[in-house]
């Protein structure tokens, strides 16, 4: 029987049509190939991947197109929210096959999936037309009921904005507006395990409301890791990166950090004699 529960999360995809490079550099389809191919590879497989946003790069319906047949050569369930690079309408229509997601792009595209030994909430942290993070009053009572509902259900928040200053200045110029807020909802229910978020393009965790907020490192591209407050908008291509969340009823939710990639090894410690001096 089967006593573990495995969550890969991917985040900062932004895919885009026609093989270009993003910004002309970097080959995210490529990256997200390479991805897919991993997930489907690892032993254990991972038993669901959540996507925490900025899934294109410009929001466009044909870069959807492009994403749609590469997400479905996944293994295993899929789930997506949107980040400040994707477009409501055309995500929606691109993807009407997942049965998670509304029906309507008039409104803020969150969900609840119940049917796992996690529960998760996908929330929609953009404000269209801008890069910062919010969540409408009327999307934390909703998150609010939500949580009421199930207690006792361990859960996952999924949202692409993270709620805290990174110390990466041009990343913090447009914070998430309503932090505080969240906050306190996710204060008031103790059963959430972790909020997954991406936007940040770097592997990083802040205490948040009781729980734990973690960042996903960028599945092709990272921003450069530069703690001045002027520093400027630079990315690098440092080594892609995943979370894989591994959760089991006994010794709670455990946050591993995974590359993708292939590198020398793996090398034995020990031989025949003992640890290798």
């Amino acid at each position: 029987m089967k006593r573990s529960f495995l969550v890969a999360q991917i985040s900062d995809l932004h895919l885009k049509a026609g093989q270009r490079l993003t910004y002309g550099v970097v080959d995210t389809l490529g990256a997200l190939r390479r991805a897919v191919d991993h997930l489907n590879a690892s032993h254990p497989r991972p038993d669901i991947v959540v996507v925490s946003g900025d899934l294109v790069d410009f929001g466009r319906a044909d870069e959807y197109a492009v994403l749609h047949p590469e997400l479905a050569r996944l293994h295993m369930p899929c789930y997506l929210v949107p980040g400040n690079h994707d477009t409501r309408g055309p995500l929606l229509d691109a993807f009407r096959d997942h049965a998670y997601l509304p029906l309507s792009a008039e409104q803020p595209l969150d969900w609840v999936v119940d049917e796992h030994p996690l529960r998760l909430i996908g929330l929609d942290s953009t404000i269209p037309g801008g890069h910062g993070g919010q969540l409408l009053d009327s999307q934390l009572q909703w998150l609010d009921e939500q949580l009421a509902r199930r207690p006792d259900t361990p859960t996952l928040l999924i949202l692409h904005h993270p709620p805290f200053v990174s110390g990466i200045g041009h990343m913090d110029r447009e914070p998430f507006i309503n932090a505080a807020a969240l906050e306190h909802v996710v204060a008031r229910h103790p059963q959430v395990e972790r909020l997954l978020c991406g936007h940040l393009h770097r592997p990083m965790q802040r205490r948040f409301g009781g729980s734990l907020s973690c960042v996903c490192p960028g599945t092709s591209h990272q921003i450069v890791l530069d703690l001045q407050d002027a520093a400027p908008a630079h990315f690098n291509l440092e080594p892609a990166g995943y979370l894989l969340h591994r959760w089991d009823a006994q010794h709670g939710l455990i946050s591993h950090n995974g590359v993708f990639g292939d590198y020398p090894g793996p090398y034995p410690f020990y031989d025949a004699h003992g640890l290798i001096d």
